[in-house]
């Protein structure tokens, strides 16, 4: 049975982790999101028999994670764009030894160690692999504290699924705010050895060994493929996304997370005012979801792509359109939430005809 409550989004993600029998955290706190180690030091032990451990940094974060998920078992961390910046290195060993883990990133303004306001300035850091090699991450963005409950669950069904880690990418207003959000039903932790994780040699096994490092060049070369046919699948499969009035819209706002939310009540101010306005939200940033974003440029007149950072999904989104339609951008930083009433007053200019 599904149980209601009012929380705070960093203490519902964690209660979601608990929910989704993770079996193990590893985390350094850093502010927006210290709540989610505290919240699981609090209640994750003595409730599920969870592992719960602050470690000395970042790094060391990141490399007891790739320890624990070589054993096949659910773990995760959390941190704030400078410790996720630090574990960047583990996260491009853990990608390349094919092990699941969920990676939750609770951005905050940069660049350097910037403010404590939110952002969504590490888009490129999550979505173009932040580390060293050709790898990816499947990114998830959240618009609501119920997705940061349900993306919990989905991330780490996506991470065993694919043997690949999942990021939530969400924000430091998103991780402070409260609402109202359905929690789903324990699920057990489970105990049996998965095929692939590392152990010993046994009567009945033999020695399972996890690495990234491969001498060989054409070993090397090998893995770099299987990888790539691999996020080429996850492409085709996982691709999520959310489409609001963009059919028959003259103006489409392209945004993720917190500020699809404020798109969304901006194309209703607009929509008072006559204006078409559609609000087309990526909830998976990787994989990207180009073809629908092409498919809906046939209809636009033009698109308005909002983020609170320089302007970095909107390359994704130009590449999508593909030249179809023209491409504006309004974007905040430093910490600054875009309003509905800004907004909506580019959205009147570019239905007057005005271009910047």
């Amino acid at each position: 049975m599904k149980e209601l409550k009012l929380m705070k989004g960093n203490e519902a993600l964690a209660e979601a982790a608990i929910r989704a029998g993770c079996d193990a955290y590893f985390g350094y706190p850093i502010t927006p999101q210290s709540e989610v180690l505290e919240y699981l030091a609090k209640e994750a032990h003595a409730r599920t028999g969870m592992v719960v451990l602050q470690a000395e940094s970042e790094i060391a974060s990141i490399n007891m994670i790739y320890g624990a998920a070589g054993t096949g078992k659910k773990v995760m961390t959390s941190s704030s764009s400078p410790g996720i910046s630090l574990m960047q290195e583990g996260l491009s060993y853990i990608a390349c030894a094919e092990l699941p883990c969920l990676i939750v990133n609770v951005v905050r303004a940069g660049p350097g160690l910037g403010t404590i306001q939110p952002s969504q300035s590490d888009y490129f850091q999550a979505v173009k692999g932040g580390g060293h090699g050709d790898y990816r991450l499947i990114v998830l963005a959240p618009s609501t504290i119920q997705e940061m409950v349900d993306h919990t669950k989905l991330g780490f069904e996506l991470a065993f699924k694919w043997r690949n880690p999942v990021m939530i990418l969400t924000d430091g207003a998103l991780g402070q705010m409260m609402e109202k959000v359905e929690l789903f039903p324990h699920i057990e932790r489970k105990f049996e050895l998965l095929p692939w994780a590392t152990t010993g040699k046994t009567k009945d096994r033999e020695r399972s060994i996890i690495t990234s490092l491969h001498i060989q060049p054409e070993k090397m070369q090998e893995t770099n493929l299987h990888l790539q046919r691999k996020y080429r699948s996850i492409e085709k499969e996982e691709i999520r996304f959310e489409s609001r009035n963009c059919e028959e819209a003259d103006v489409i706002l392209l945004a993720f997370g917190l500020v699809a939310r404020i798109c969304k009540k901006a194309a209703d101010l607009a929509a008072e005012k006559g204006i078409k306005v559609g609000v087309f939200r990526p909830i998976t940033l990787f994989p990207f979801p180009y073809e629908e974003i092409n498919r809906i440029a046939d209809n636009a007149r033009i698109f308005l792509t909002v983020e609170m950072n320089a302007g970095q999904m909107l390359e994704d989104v130009k590449l999508a359109v593909n030249g179809k339609l023209p491409v504006e951008f309004i974007g905040r930083m430093g910490g600054i939430i875009p309003t509905p009433e800004e907004i909506l007053n580019r959205i009147v200019e570019i239905n007057e005809g005005v271009t910047v």
